[in-house]
């Protein structure tokens, strides 16, 4: 919250200007982008979630890009990416999840519920079970992710701290000038493209309830 507030007041405040600035472009191509997908795969439905896709989007990207910070490296009580907590992951994805059955009873009532028991009613267990799992792999995808770059961070901090050498070449000098970088570089990719992944699954999830055919 406090990374994600400052910046959204520093882009509102440029709407002051009666000139459209790079701030502005950027933040409303990646507002506009998010809810094309969302009506895209809903349609109308689509229009009072738009807001919570994207503040998922925002809030996921933050969360996993805040391993970049040391803020363990300097003695602090706190640190790291907190998708890298699987208690984080499981958080949103459980709130994806409530947000869907919610949006599903609103729409069908208690009917929402009669696509566990299709095409036949001995499928109701199976059914159950896969609804049960998109929540979990939503999770687990996420954690997974993000847990294996932080813990390539340690793998480099071990190297380097183990003086390796492998014949003439220190490898814990090249890894000392290479590693954090590639890591990082890496960490920052694999952390938009979760985020992205996230939201757009939640998105595909939400629109196979709200359809038609349900």
């Amino acid at each position: 919250m406090i990374v994600v507030l400052p910046v959204l007041v520093w882009v509102g405040r440029s709407y002051r200007s009666a000139f459209v600035g790079r701030s502005q472009t950027v933040t409303e191509g990646l507002v506009n982008y998010f809810a094309d997908l969302a009506y895209g795969s809903m349609g109308k439905r689509a229009e009072p979630f738009v807001p919570f896709f994207i503040a998922l989007v925002v809030f996921i990207f933050v969360l996993n890009e805040f391993g970049v910070f040391p803020f363990k490296v300097l003695g602090l009580p706190f640190g790291g990416s907190p998708t890298a907590d699987l208690n984080t992951c499981a958080a949103y994805a459980v709130m994806v999840f409530v947000v869907i059955q919610i949006s599903g009873i609103r729409k069908d009532g208690i009917g929402f519920y009669k696509h566990l028991f299709a095409p036949f009613a001995v499928m109701a267990p199976i059914n159950v079970l896969e609804e049960i799992l998109r929540p979990t792999t939503l999770a687990l995808r996420l954690f997974f992710n993000i847990f294996i770059g932080e813990l390539l961070l340690f793998v480099v901090v071990q190297i380097i701290a183990a003086h390796v050498n492998v014949g003439p070449v220190n490898l814990s000098l090249v890894v000392a000038i290479l590693g954090p970088f590639v890591v990082q570089i890496f960490n920052f990719l694999i952390g938009a493209l979760q985020a992205f992944v996230f939201v757009l699954l939640s998105i595909v999830y939400l629109s196979l309830a709200l359809g038609d055919d349900h």
